[in-house]
């Protein structure tokens, strides 16, 4: 099922939280990990940015869960407790890319606060990372099973509210 009009995903990052709504509600709920510095948009500030944002890609169709993306392109390898031993402070991407362009300008979008040019995804992140608390670079951590769960459920241009 996709995102039909209406629909667009709600982040909260005093709750740490990520929605898909539709025009009458939420449709399905889940925990994240947003940047462990906070909101903030400027380049270079490791914080997740706030706003009105939309998926401007989506990145990892039919990969397996857990599918090490580089440059959001998969290296061929899959992540595993013991690869995330031998890589301690690694912030891993994984699984799938769901990759946001902000549309306020001067806010999110152009200058030194582009969140696509930030390189700003809602991804996956290794099993055991702690969600529901800040911790990653300035992106959207979700767990692998979620974030397919989102990605299969949301198109390219469905609006992201972060806030």
């Amino acid at each position: 099922m996709t995102a039909g009009a209406g629909h667009h995903i709600e982040i909260l990052l005093e709750t740490q939280r990520l929605s898909l709504c539709s025009a009458t509600g939420v449709l399905v709920e889940f925990p994240v990990s947003t940047a462990r510095n906070g909101g903030g948009e400027r380049l270079g500030s490791e914080c997740t940015p706030r706003g009105e944002h939309v998926i401007a890609e989506k990145i990892g169709d039919g990969l397996p869960a857990n599918t090490v993306f580089r440059e959001r392109k998969p290296t061929g390898e899959i992540c595993t407790p013991e690869r995330v031993r031998r890589h301690l402070g690694r912030d891993w991407i994984l699984t799938r890319i769901l990759w946001l362009a902000g549309v306020e300008e001067g806010f999110n979008r152009g200058g030194d606060v582009d969140t696509y040019r930030r390189y700003i995804y809602i991804h996956g992140a290794p099993d055991g990372a702690p969600m529901g608390v800040p911790g990653s670079h300035g992106c959207i951590r979700m767990r692998n099973d979620d974030v397919i769960v989102l990605y299969e459920r949301v198109t390219v241009g469905t609006p992201v509210r972060i806030r």
